[in-house]
């Protein structure tokens, strides 16, 4: 990662640290000259380190700069920080120089540097920091949520109790750190109990891609939902329901489709199987950098007009048809998932107002369990029929390329969902 954003892959550490060094310097000296009215100098041999124009003590503090100073002394006086904690130390710089930022009428430019690292590897995030008060990953996250975990599963067929850690690494991938060959998954086994592989679609490429299956997959399934449910009517309300969360990214279900059963399918209704795509764009790792994570977007603009950036994915659509029924044939399938899962919201909201008992019902995504009620209390009035709306919500929502790994097995979910809660599919078609 290019934490100081100045284009140099290949300096050392202490070299984006002191690439960021010298930009908090700059936001610190044009923050105390336009805030403060005095510019700050500093000189690291010199007690109390921070002077003004006039060779003074600087006095001219702000709480905002005074954390700033702070924080570029802590990086000036440790000269092994890159050793013994580089990139605490970048989160530092680069929060200090953030918000320093915000007071300025120019502000220093962090659009091409970095804070944290990709997403397997970024440490400081939720997905590796939720267990810090428990002091360890419990073997119902470990496979995925640490470092050791995958390993373990993989060669052993368990998940136990784990360190936790400042994301994956080498070793949790690569079996041989000399010729890095990695791990392999013959098959991966789904929530739903179906037993799935990508080596058939690509043997050369399934055996890695099938490595990425272990995590991408969620958590549960149509089999998990109904087994809760059991033999509840649609809109009995039970005590016994719980909200089930389909966890996130589960991209390799989606790619599956009816397969996988990843999301909610209804009783009836037949869905798309694994999205088969083109040779060569049919496997995780021939979409996605393995260790960067992003889309290999350039390569898509081949076949796909148009495609210039990552953002331009999501205009992508293959069928001319209009499945959100607003009218709309020129927007991507993302469009068109996006304008139905909006949809089924509201829809969830009518149905839940409409049974007396049930509480209101919202949705945050970033706050577990994801759905409250009015009180914005945890909900907890589910119907079977509002348990499996939801969950296909969740499902097309926590599957951010959803769009391009199955975007019309996700339609279908989403569509069977709106006609089963009662919402209005008059205009929309069904894939």
């Amino acid at each position: 990662m290019d934490y100081d954003g100045d284009g140099d892959l290949e300096e050392g550490i202490m070299g984006e640290i002191q690439g960021l060094q010298e930009m908090l310097y700059g936001a610190m000296q044009a923050y105390s000259s336009e805030v403060a009215g005095s510019q700050v100098t500093y000189d690291a041999a010199s007690y109390p380190y921070f002077f003004d124009d006039a060779g003074e003590s600087f006095a001219a503090w702000t709480p905002r700069l005074a954390k700033a100073a702070y924080n570029y002394q802590v990086s000036q006086k440790d000269p092994g920080e890159f050793a013994h904690g580089g990139k605490y130390i970048i989160q530092l710089l680069y929060d200090s120089i953030e918000s320093l930022n915000e007071a300025l009428s120019t502000p220093v430019d962090l659009s091409a540097a970095n804070r944290i690292d990709h997403g397997h590897f970024a440490g400081s995030e939720e997905a590796f920091r939720h267990w810090d008060e428990d002091g360890a990953v419990p073997g119902s996250c470990s496979r995925c949520h640490s470092a050791e975990g995958l390993p373990l599963y993989i060669e052993q067929g368990v998940s136990i109790e784990q360190p936790t850690a400042n994301g994956l690494n080498c070793a949790t991938c690569h079996n041989d750190l000399t010729t890095f060959t990695r791990y392999e998954s013959e098959s991966v086994e789904f929530p739903s109990g179906a037993t799935l592989s990508l080596i058939e679609v690509d043997a050369e490429n399934g055996l890695d891609a099938n490595l990425c299956l272990n995590c991408h997959q969620g958590r549960e399934s149509t089999v998990s939902v109904d087994r809760l449910i059991g033999d509840l009517g649609d809109d009995e309300l039970s005590e016994a329901l719980r909200f089930l969360n389909i966890h996130y990214f589960a991209a390799g279900a989606s790619l599956f489709g009816n397969e996988a059963q990843g999301a909610y399918q209804y009783e009836g209704k037949e869905y798309l199987g694994r999205n088969e795509h083109v040779p060569g764009f049919d496997t995780c790792v021939e979409c996605h950098d393995t260790h960067a994570l992003e889309v290999k977007f350039e390569e898509c603009g081949d076949c796909h007009e148009g495609v210039a950036s990552p953002e331009d994915l999501q205009n992508i659509r293959i069928s001319e048809v209009d499945f959100d029924g607003d009218g709309d044939v020129t927007e991507g399938i993302a469009g068109e998932i996006e304008t139905m899962r909006e949809a089924l919201l509201l829809a969830m909201q009518e149905y839940a107002a409409g049974i007396e008992g049930v509480d209101g019902i919202t949705y945050n995504s970033d706050a577990y369990p994801y759905f409250f009620n009015e009180a914005e209390e945890n909900y907890s009035t589910w119907t079977p029929a509002l348990l499996r709306a939801a969950y296909n919500y969740q499902y097309a929502t926590k599957d951010p390329g959803g769009f391009a790994h199955n975007g019309q097995y996700i339609l279908q979910a989403l569509y069977d969902s709106l006609e089963a809660i009662g919402g209005d599919v008059s205009a929309a078609t069904r894939p």
